[in-house]
């Protein structure tokens, strides 16, 4: 699968994610932060608006601490899909796996167990959001789909008439859409089914990215190596310009023009004696 197509199957995922928030966590968002920021103005102005303030405080704290997270371990990567990306999107769904397990567990009849549920899907939609940042498919972020929409009128024949995207464009809107209504069908049954089915998805797209991620960043490199080159190009020249000049240069020079010399002039000095 190509990467365009497992951001598309995150955005379905953030779909059931946000129906789990708002239907059964007291109207809060896990991946539209815009939602929760909205929701915190209404509520600020008070008058009895009955609006939530604890769930989205905490759900946009978390939000921001995943995706800080995944910034931090990206940060050195190379443009792509990575082993780091697997890593991020694999703990994404760990975390949504063990959240699926904790309305069983502990039940979610309480604001503050409520509160923690948020808190640890909106930390999973934040890394699965920088994540895709990273990755950079045009046009789907997968936790929102505003610019889409935007994107998708502007260049349409109504707007630009440019006419690029249209199909990605359309695909993201309908997951996001197909998502929440499964969401809320499962939320039905019991809100950790619908997280797991959420985690299962991200675990799948974890797995897929993985297996294909070789092909397109493990290849190996084409380039001659260059050290041999060097050795054998260098180490010939020095032995045959700088070995021979030195032996015939210097030896002989010092042989011929020094012994004569000491020969021819010592030796005539010396005067006999008469009979």
């Amino acid at each position: 699968m190509t990467q365009p197509g497992l951001m598309l199957a995150l955005t379905f995922a953030t779909g059931v994610v946000d129906a789990v928030g708002y239907l059964r966590l007291d109207q809060v968002f896990a991946g539209n932060m815009t939602g929760n920021v909205v929701i915190l103005g209404m509520a600020a102005t008070g008058g009895g608006t009955g609006l939530p303030v604890l769930g989205p405080v905490v759900a946009l704290a978390s939000f921001l601490a995943g995706a800080a997270t995944a910034g931090r371990v990206l940060r050195t990567a190379a443009p792509g899909w990575s082993s780091r990306c697997g890593a991020l999107l694999g703990g994404v769904g760990l975390v949504l796996t063990a959240t699926a397990l904790g309305p069983a567990l502990v039940g979610a009849d309480t604001s503050g167990a409520r509160a923690g549920m948020a808190s640890s899907l909106a930390l999973a939609m934040g890394a699965q959001a920088a994540t895709a940042r990273h990755l950079a498919v045009r046009d789907v972020t997968t936790v929102v789909v505003t610019s889409t929409l935007t994107g998708l009128a502007a260049d349409s024949r109504l707007g630009a008439a440019r006419g690029r995207g249209a199909l990605r464009r359309t695909a993201a809107v309908a997951l996001i859409v197909a998502g929440a209504a499964a969401g809320a069908l499962l939320c039905q049954v019991h809100e950790g089914l619908a997280v797991a089915a959420a985690a299962c998805v991200v675990l799948a797209v974890t797995a897929l990215g993985s297996r294909a991620a070789p092909a397109t960043t493990g290849a190996p490199s084409t380039a001659p190596p260059t050290a041999p080159a060097t050795a054998s190009s260098t180490a010939p020249a020095m032995a045959s310009s700088t070995a021979p000049s030195t032996a015939s240069s210097t030896a002989p020079a010092t042989a011929s023009s020094t012994a004569p010399a000491t020969a021819s002039s010592t030796a005539p000095s010396t005067v006999l004696p008469r009979p």
